[in-house]
């Protein structure tokens, strides 16, 4: 969705250095009340998969939950403060997705919490495509990194953390990994369009070109008005079927994406709905799996 501007940087500062005056002493060491480690993630996109590597072993709290709100725009609550101020790992996405949960680390100081910051661990920077969730590659690596660094932390239990990931990326995520592997073999190199950059990472991985232009999925990914050109191009692209499927973002839903639904509609060319984020008390890989269930119909349909 859209990027931040000063005028949201203001707020959110301001908001951040409320909530760290509230949590300031409200570090309990990183524990929860019956000795599980405190797990804080900025959205439940990655809340879910640390929560499940972790188990019973830890007490797992995600800030952003549901599709109602905008990680662009979130303002931190007051028990988010403190959340974090407890917590001893916290995982936050990076690349300018999720600041505000950047700057409630930075109000709640602590040397005995490990931090993951997805962004720098797949090795990009601010400016590249923030949605890491859709890159399958990235995906694994953090599932990785959460029983490294949870077996860090709770030494004791270092064993199951690495049990439950491996049973994590070998049964629990099977169906996710097959469907991807599917789509890749069976449709590799068809032109699709989407609307927006959020699936762009998965669009790739599954072997599929993005045909639409560059710009106007950044522009409605920021919150502005495409070009007038790079609404005829989609148009035309959508018109002549020189896109087999159109990729919607249903959580962001412009003036424009809407004609291009409805272009889509009057071609005959399949639309597939994703999300920014899983709806409230989905797993990362029910939500995803029903997206690539949806594609791989919806690819076979045009084919």
């Amino acid at each position: 969705m859209g990027g931040g501007v000063l005028a949201r940087g203001l707020i959110a500062g301001v908001a951040v250095l409320a909530l760290a005056v509230g949590a300031a002493c409200s570090n309990g060491g990183g524990a929860s009340s019956d000795g599980r480690v405190a797990v804080v993630a900025s959205t439940s996109v990655w809340g879910s998969l640390a929560a499940q590597v972790g188990g019973d072993r830890v007490a797992a709290t995600s800030l952003l939950q549901g599709q109602n709100v905008d990680a662009h725009d979130y303002e931190p609550k007051p028990a988010d403060g403190r959340a974090v101020a407890r917590a001893r790992y916290v995982v936050v996405n990076g690349l300018g997705y999720d600041e505000w949960a950047s700057k409630l680390l930075a109000a709640n100081r602590s040397s005995d919490r490990t931090v993951l910051d997805v962004g720098e661990l797949v090795g990009l920077r601010e400016g590249d495509n923030p949605h890491r969730w859709y890159a399958p590659d990235d995906v694994r690596r953090v599932v990785e990194r959460l029983a490294s660094d949870l077996a860090s932390i709770d030494a004791a239990h270092a064993a199951e953390y690495q049990q439950r990931r491996d049973a994590l990326l070998t049964s629990g995520m099977r169906e996710y990994f097959d469907l991807i592997a599917a789509i890749r073999r069976d449709h590799s190199g068809i032109a699709v369009g989407a609307t927006e950059s959020v699936a762009s990472p998965l669009i790739e991985a599954l072997g599929l070109r993005l045909a639409s232009p560059a710009s106007f999925l950044a522009a409605v990914a920021e919150g502005v008005d495409p070009t007038p050109q790079d609404k005829a191009t989609m148009e035309a692209q959508i018109r002549g079927r020189q896109v087999r499927v159109l990729i919607v973002n249903r959580q962001n839903v412009t003036p424009d994406v809407q004609r291009l639904v409805e272009a889509a509609k009057a071609a005959d060319v399949p639309t597939v709905d994703v999300t920014e984020t899983p709806p409230a008390d989905t797993s990362f890989q029910a939500w995803q799996v029903g997206q690539l269930q949806a594609l791989a119909a919806a690819l076979r349909a045009a084919r």
